[in-house]
């Protein structure tokens, strides 16, 4: 049989297939796309000039000497210079993300933890349960001027409440400057060690600021969790414990895991809470904190583009890390 022969038979498919992707859409069809691209076009216009611009911008400062006084002098075609750099992989910048990573990472399972504990215990329905759920709230709503204020005045050394009830309850023979000092020693079961006293006061507001959105999204996904899978796990004889560990935190998991990179994405950017309570003192000096220094106490623009690139560069690891390993398997579940 020759070639000829054997091709013949496909060639009115594949005449057919040609005609049908040149086939031109209908007027009809077309219209559709022209009112999506109209829909769409406000949305995108707003996204270009918002997020695409300013991202482009810090790219171009951040390879060029731009200070506050000669920030007229910065333009597209440079020059173009890699010496804003050396501030980035200076030993600060490292001990300022090792101070971001600690506080990311403490910070975000405390408050996943205390969010736990505050959705398994406001599962079972009683009197006054819905006015506790609410005021959980009140710590991720608050303004966080006001929070910070508060707890600044609480802390105070001299006319704090904490350390006015910490001498008199618990014997302290002076008061513990909480957002100003770096380290404590401290002594335990005949252990001495130091303790970064700052750092560990703005990780425990980040568990009270933030527990709360955790609260939310377990509180939501326990009332998912079929009644009937503890009913019979209760009727084998499964004691709390087991029944928490082998029904209801399976289920939680995903929440969980979700919650864990979203509240590391933010924590990891937080400036505010950090700024507001120690100014960046007492070792608390996050990345975030150091970018606005550069950029405001010092004017070197260029340097401040430069650790916010490298910033971006990690927050979008992190990204990229939780819609490849889990947000597929969110909208599989």
């Amino acid at each position: 049989m020759s070639s000829t022969q054997k091709d013949a038979p496909a060639g009115p498919a594949a005449s057919a297939a040609g005609l049908r992707g040149r086939r031109k859409l209908s007027p009809m069809a077309r219209e559709e796309q022209r009112a999506g691209l109209t829909l769409l076009s406000p949305t995108l216009v707003l996204v270009l000039v918002m997020v695409v611009l300013p991202i482009l911008w810090t790219l171009v400062l951040a390879f060029q000497r731009v200070r506050i006084l000669n920030i007229r002098t910065a333009g597209i075609f440079g020059p173009y210079t890699v010496a804003n750099f050396d501030n980035v992989f200076s030993s600060s910048f490292f001990q300022s993300l090792a101070t971001t990573l600690a506080y990311s990472i403490l910070g975000t399972a405390g408050a996943i933890i205390l969010g736990l504990i505050a959705a398994l215990a406001l599962r079972k329905p009683f009197k006054g349960r819905t006015l506790i759920r609410a005021s959980m709230l009140i710590p991720y709503v608050a303004p966080i001027v006001a929070v910070t204020f508060t707890w600044t005045t609480m802390l105070d050394p001299q006319f704090g409440l904490v350390n006015y009830w910490g001498k008199r309850l618990f014997g302290w023979e002076e008061a513990i400057p909480f957002l100003s000092e770096r380290v404590r020693d401290v002594s335990l079961l005949g252990l001495e060690f130091q303790i970064p006293t700052a750092l560990i006061t703005v990780i425990v507001f980040e568990w009270w600021r933030s527990f709360p959105f955790a609260f939310l999204f377990l509180t939501a996904r326990l009332n998912a969790v079929p009644d009937s899978l503890e009913e019979a796990a209760r009727v084998d004889g499964a004691t709390p414990i087991q029944r928490f560990f082998h029904i209801i935190l399976p289920q939680l998991l995903p929440t969980m895991a979700m919650l864990s990179v979203l509240r590391f994405i933010w924590t990891f950017n937080s400036f505010d809470d950090i700024y507001l309570l120690t100014g960046g003192g007492g070792g608390t000096e996050v990345v975030a904190v150091t970018v606005f220094n550069y950029l405001t106490a010092r004017g070197d623009i260029g340097a401040a583009s430069a650790q916010a690139l490298v910033l971006a560069l990690i927050l979008g690891l992190f990204v990229g890390v939780y819609i490849k390993f889990f947000a597929k398997k969110e909208e599989v579940s």
